[in-house]
Formats: C-alpha cells, structure tokens, sequence
C-alpha cells in the first residue's frame, strides 16, 4: 500500500510505501485519534523505519493499492 500523510502547517506531504492492509491503517489512525495524545504510527517498507506522526495533527490520509506499471504505449 502507499500512504500519503498530510501534516497540518507543513507544506509537504509524507509517502509512505507499507504492507499493512487499509483496514490496519484505518483502525492505527481512529485508536491514535481516540486517546489523548494520540501518536500515529506506520512502518515503512523502503527503508524499514516506521514514520512516526501526531495524530491531532493529521490534515489527511490517502490509501492506494500499488499500481503494477505498465509498459508499452497503450492498447491498440
């Protein structure tokens, strides 16, 4: 799966490239939201981290599946 977190004031957003399901990632981001003080946490597969986020600061989350490329210019 890949994440994209945007953070509140920060012009940037996280990717973030994980083998946790979309319900997992779900579930992490209400439990961080519902206690005080909430920490939202996802390992990342590239470099095997985790990032590591405030939840009362999370602006959004984007869940995709990982598209397989494509090669070659289209159908015909």
């Amino acid at each position: 799966m890949q994440v994209r977190i945007g953070v509140q004031l920060v012009p940037k957003e996280l990717v973030v490239e994980t083998s946790q399901s979309a319900d997992e990632i779900e579930r992490a981001l209400s439990e961080a939201l519902a206690a005080d003080n909430g920490i939202f946490v996802l390992k990342d597969d590239r470099n095997g981290g985790r990032v590591v986020v405030p939840a009362a600061h999370v602006g959004y989350l984007e869940i995709a599946e990982d598209d397989s490329r494509r090669v070659g210019f289209g159908t015909m």
